[in-house]
């Protein structure tokens, strides 16, 4: 049975993913700071504790193991980005990573892949171009927090262990993450575009982000990065839309740039721009989307 090591498991896509792994036989454990929290995780999978800075208590589960998902992090849309919070989420991902590296290079035998965690954040904002997974690294905030976030782990490879970088978009699911949040101005029927709408939406569905991650895990020569969003970005104007019709909503009520900057602060920037990315080293390694345009996704999720 094959040994599958997740960190930050206890999240929206560490839940999905352990679930589907565990129902297919893999020996999966999750690694959190507080298992007797870990609540809903499904039968099969266990919870380890861990520190989120070491390998102490829980680094020999890494000997012997097919692979290490490293999805470990701070939430970056909880809250406003004061300094002392960046801070804190820029540290909990390169602890992680650290404790990820220390426990493979301990192992004897060690594990097959690691899967990095990071975001389309990387490339910063793109305006109207295609984004591959060659186009360089941005100058903000989340491309700083994307390049540590992958370089933390960087040091497996020294080590033989092929390691794939996955750059999320966002994640559409009914059971967590933005679309909730994004539903609800339209449940009240002052749903719509954020500033001008103009703005690229890289987005995934929940089935996509799991596939992907196993077929990276089971693939010997996916390596590098990957672009984990849908082959059709669309705009927020466009994505709005769908999302009003599949809900029986308008979508008419914008939201000025300028009130976000006010509610949120420097994170509004994280809703104003965005990254026309491409999942071009996905597709041609042969990964097959299940959802690859946005109304389709849209219509398996919502009611």
């Amino acid at each position: 049975m094959k040994r599958v090591l997740i960190t930050g498991g206890t999240g929206l896509i560490g839940r999905a993913l352990s679930a589907g792994l565990a129902g297919d036989g893999y020996d999966v454990v999750v690694l959190s700071r507080n298992p007797e929290e870990a609540a809903g995780l499904p039968s099969g999978v266990r919870v380890e504790r861990w520190d989120a800075r070491t390998a102490a208590g829980w680094g020999a589960l890494a000997d012997g193991a097919h692979a290490v998902v490293n999805l470990a992090g701070e939430g970056i849309s909880a809250g406003r980005w004061t300094v002392e919070r960046k801070r804190r989420i820029r540290e909990s991902r390169l602890n992680a990573g650290r404790a990820v590296v220390e426990a493979i290079e301990a192992a004897k035998a060690k594990p097959a892949v690691l899967v990095q965690a990071s975001g389309v954040g990387y490339y910063g904002p793109c305006g109207e171009e295609d984004v591959s997974e060659s186009a360089p690294p941005g100058r903000d905030y989340l491309a700083g927090l994307a390049v540590g976030w992958e370089t933390s782990t960087v040091g497996v490879e020294a080590m033989g262990v092929r390691r794939a970088m996955i750059r999320t978009g966002i994640v559409l699911s009914r059971n967590g993450g933005a679309l909730p949040r994004m539903m609800l101005p339209f449940r009240l029927f002052v749903g719509g575009r954020l500033g001008s709408g103009r703005q690229w939406v890289p987005w995934i569905h929940i089935a996509d982000e799991v596939g992907v991650i196993r077929f990276l895990l089971e693939n010997e020569k996916a390596s590098g990065p990957f672009n984990l969003s849908a082959p059709y970005p669309v705009t927020n104007a466009d994505f709005s839309r769908s999302l009003g019709r599949q809900l029986g909503r308008p979508a008419l009520m914008p939201t000025p740039g300028f009130l976000l900057r006010l509610v949120f602060g420097e994170m509004a920037d994280m809703l104003l721009t965005g990254q026309k990315a491409v999942p071009r080293h996905l597709t041609q390694t042969g990964y097959a989307f299940r959802f690859a345009e946005a109304e389709a996704a849209l219509r398996d999720i919502l009611p």
